[in-house]
């Protein structure tokens, strides 16, 4: 099903619904495209799916708080995300200097959003709605949930709930996570007091309110001052993340902890069918009169599978999707492109597919019913061995390799 109608950006188009409250304000740091490929329009639609009432807030303006109060309070909370390509990358070269376009803003310009939204939004969002549940989610917050080097800082950064002022983070791919807490702030539950959602992370004295098992992290003085305390704390953070095996990562930071919950459990089949047959628009929304060149690769683009069991060492793939790999059904994906075909303004069916992972596709899916193993050697860089052998796709483990299993 393809939709007709964007979700509301201004108190105008709210009005022209009847709408005189709403439930939710999703702030991104892109221009709005209504396009499953974008994470803000998947967490808003999913959210408009469970019969919430959901406004958006695109690339608001940062220097002041009245952008975010423009529409109102949101009855519930505010979810900000930091766009579907991390910041400092698209504003950056590896070189350090600074980009000339951004082709996730209107037109391509730059200066349409900050460094480092994620911290610069939530900011804001705090200032208008002093009492007013905030969570942070998306590829920049799930990628610095724990203290990590920053590259453009060349310097060890706390995690990023430290400089931004939410309530919680929702890390990896997020609808679970996001379902629940929705839920349960429409529940009116202090969100304070929602500290076991697998999926998040959040702030505390200590580690009293954590309901999982527990496995302390090296602290974020002691990996500032030592490299071997950074490389176990890496370690940690790669072999807990397991939906079933993991327990809970506490890093504590200048006399405060951070929790970070075990993983989420990736959707099954179903649910990400139902996920990416909600309708969405598919273009840019019509306020951006010069178009977002972003929506040119992924226009006809296809969602087919999420997750990677290859844990590359140039790549933070498994580290925000996890190592589980789960697929959509074939007869509810391939209806899309049969959809297309209708489409007049339809110039390359094959511009993206977006299962870049297609090894993974391939090869059958670990049991939801055990975890991955906990083994992190990357598949690239690996020994000479090939890696696709289709011969013979039954004896390869979730991890991509033919020896036996431990887990």
């Amino acid at each position: 099903m393809r939709g007709v109608t964007y979700l509301p950006v201004s108190r105008e188009e709210m009005l022209q619904r009847d709408w005189y409250y709403y439930d939710f304000l999703v702030v991104t740091a892109d221009a709005y495209i209504d396009h499953p490929s974008f994470g803000t329009t998947l967490i808003a639609r999913m959210l408009e799916g469970e019969g919430y009432r959901v406004a958006i807030l695109a690339q608001p303006e940062w220097k002041d708080a009245e952008a975010f109060r423009a529409m109102g309070k949101p009855r519930y909370g505010v979810l900000i995300g930091g766009g579907n390509l991390d910041s400092m990358v698209a504003h950056y070269t590896v070189a350090k200097r600074r980009r000339t376009r951004d082709l996730y803003s209107p037109g391509g310009e730059m200066g349409h959003r900050p460094d480092r939204p994620t911290i610069v939004y939530a900011n804001r969002a705090r200032e208008a709605f002093p009492d007013t549940p905030i969570v942070i989610g998306g590829l920049e917050a799930s990628l610095r949930r724990f203290a990590h080097y920053d590259y453009w800082d060349d310097a060890v950064r706390r995690a990023i709930l430290f400089d931004a002022p939410a309530d919680l983070l929702v890390y990896g791919m997020g609808e679970s996570a996001t379902k629940e807490i929705a839920k349960r702030l429409a529940a009116k539950t202090p969100v304070d007091q929602i500290t076991d959602v697998p999926g998040t992370a959040y702030i505390a004295a200590d580690d009293s309110g954590c309901r999982f098992h527990k496995t302390v992290c090296p602290s974020y003085e002691e990996i500032c001052a030592d490299k071997m305390a950074y490389a176990v704390a890496t370690k940690l953070q790669y072999d807990e993340h397991d939906p079933i095996r993991g327990s809970a990562l506490l890093q504590s930071c200048q006399g405060r902890m951070l929790v970070v919950n075990p993983p989420a459990r990736p959707l099954n089949r179903d649910a990400l069918d139902k996920l990416y047959a909600l309708p969405y628009v598919r273009e840019v929304h019509p306020m951006y009169e010069q178009g977002v060149p972003a929506i040119e690769e992924v226009r006809f683009s296809i969602t087919h599978n999420r997750g990677c069991f290859g844990g590359c060492n140039f790549c933070a793939l498994a580290f925000h999707q996890g190592r589980m790999v789960t697929s959509r059904s074939s007869s509810r994906w391939w209806r899309r492109p049969k959809f297309w075909w209708r489409i007049p303004s339809l110039r390359d069916i094959s511009t993206m597919w977006a299962a870049p992972r297609l090894i993974s596709a391939a090869l059958p899916a670990p049991s939801r019913k055990r975890a991955v193993c906990v083994s992190t050697a990357p598949v690239w860089p690996r020994s000479p061995a090939p890696i696709w052998r289709p011969a013979m796709p039954s004896i390869w483990n979730c991890c991509g390799r033919s020896a036996p299993c431990p887990v």
